[in-house]
C-alpha cells in the first residue's frame, strides 16, 4: 500500500499564543533555506519538548517567487504572487514574502524560541519583513468585541476545506494560505453605537447570533465572506486569525491567516469586501480596519520539505514573470476561479 504524505500541521488545537513570520530569501540562499526547511520539524520538536503541555507547532509556507528560484518543478496550481485588490474606497495591497512560518502554543516562550531559532539559522540568508506575536483575546473575540472564527469549519470537513486532492495530485495532502495585516482605528469603531457595529459585522455583538437575512445589511461582513459555488453550496476556508496589538504607539489589529485547498476561495471573499458585491458595496468594516499587508503562499507536505525535488538552475521563471505582469488574469477583470467547487466537501 503507498503511504499517504503527511500533512504539515495546520489543523492544530485552538491556541493561546501564535507568531507570524514573514521573510524575503536573498539571492543565493536557496540551498540554505531548503536544509533549513527539511529541518523545521526538527527544531519544532526538539523547542517543544521542553514543554510538551505547550502544544507547539509550526507550519512553513512558500511564495512563488522563492519557489521558481529554488525548486525545479512546475508550480502548484494555484500557487502565484498574491494579487491587490483595489476598490473604489480601499485597497488589499500586495506585500513582499517568500517564507511564511505560522508558530502557535498554549505559551508565548515557546513560539517565541523557536522563531529565534529559525531566524538564527537564516541569519544572513532572509530578511523578515514582518513580524507579528499575536493572543487570544477574552472569549476567542476581535479587538473590535466580536468573536471571530465562528463558522470555521470542523473535523473531517475542515480537512477537506484545506487539503489538495485529486484536483493536484503532485501536491495531494498540501495547503495553501493567505494573510494579511489589519489595523484598527478603535476611536472611530467606538464611536459607534453597539446596533450600528452589529449591522456592519452582521451578528448580535454579546451573543455572536448571525443578524437574520431581513436586518443584516448586504454590505456587512458575514455578507460579503458568504461564498458559494453554482450549485448554490456555500465554499469554506479555516481562519486562525490573531489579535495584536501595542498600547504605547496605539496600534491596534487582527492578523488574519486562512487556510484552504484553493486560494480562490480566499481570494472572491477579499474581491467582494474589497470592491463590493456588488461593485461599490464594499465591506463596511473596511471602513474602520486597513489592510496593510498581503501574501499568498503554498504549504507543502511534510514529505515535500523533507526531500524535495531536486534543484534545477533552469527552474520555470517563466510563470512568475508572467504573473508579475499580470499575464494569467483573466481579460474580464474576474479572478478565474470556476466554480470554486473544490472547496466544498463532497
Amino acid at each position: 500500500m503507498t503511504r499517504q504524505p503527511q500533512a504539515q500541521q495546520v489543523l492544530a488545537p485552538p491556541a493561546r499564543a501564535a507568531v507570524f513570520l514573514v521573510l524575503t530569501v536573498r539571492p543565493g540562499a536557496e540551498d540554505d533555506v531548503r536544509a533549513l526547511l527539511a529541518d523545521v520539524g526538527g527544531l519544532t520538536r526538539a523547542v517543544g519538548f521542553r514543554s510538551p503541555e505547550g502544544g507547539l507547532t509550526c507550519v512553513a509556507g512558500i511564495g512563488a517567487a522563492l519557489w521558481d528560484r529554488m525548486y525545479g518543478t512546475p508550480r502548484p496550481a494555484g500557487l502565484h504572487p498574491f494579487r491587490a485588490v483595489a476598490g473604489a474606497r480601499h485597497t488589499a495591497p500586495a506585500t513582499p514574502g517568500d517564507l511564511l512560518f505560522h508558530l502557535r502554543a498554549r505559551h508565548l516562550d515557546l513560539c517565541f524560541e523557536l522563531a529565534r531559532q529559525l531566524t538564527e539559522r537564516l541569519g544572513g540568508r532572509a530578511d523578515v519583513v514582518d513580524e507579528v506575536h499575536g493572543f487570544r483575546y477574552f472569549d476567542e473575540r476581535d479587538l473590535l468585541g466580536f468573536v471571530d472564527g465562528t463558522e470555521n469549519p470542523a473535523g473531517a470537513e475542515a480537512a477537506t476545506v484545506v487539503t489538495v486532492g485529486g484536483e493536484d495530485p503532485g501536491f495531494a495532502g498540501s495547503s495553501y494560505v493567505v494573510v494579511q495585516k489589519y489595523l484598527h482605528d478603535l476611536s472611530a469603531w467606538g464611536a459607534l453605537s453597539v446596533e450600528e457595529q452589529e449591522r456592519a459585522i452582521g451578528r448580535k455583538k454579546l451573543s455572536d447570533i448571525e443578524l437574520s437575512d431581513d436586518v443584516k445589511p448586504s454590505n456587512s461582513h458575514v455578507a460579503l465572506n458568504t461564498v458559494e459555488d453554482a450549485d448554490g453550496d456555500q465554499l469554506q476556508i479555516v481562519r486562525d486569525n490573531m489579535v495584536f496589538g501595542s498600547v504605547g504607539s496605539a496600534e491596534f489589529g487582527t492578523y488574519f491567516i486562512a487556510y484552504s485547498a484553493d486560494p480562490g476561495v480566499t481570494e472572491q471573499m477579499l474581491q467582494n469586501m474589497f470592491v463590493g458585491r456588488p461593485a461599490g458595496n464594499h465591506d463596511r468594516i473596511l471602513d474602520f480596519s486597513t489592510a496593510v499587508t498581503g501574501c499568498l503562499f503554498f504549504v507543502p507536505t511534510i514529505d515535500f520539505l523533507e526531500d524535495p525535488p531536486a534543484a534545477d538552475a533552469a527552474g520555470a521563471q517563466a510563470p512568475a514573470d508572467a504573473d508579475a505582469a499580470g499575464a494569467h488574469a483573466p481579460a474580464d477583470g474576474s479572478l478565474g476561479i470556476g466554480s470554486l467547487r473544490r472547496s466544498t466537501p463532497a
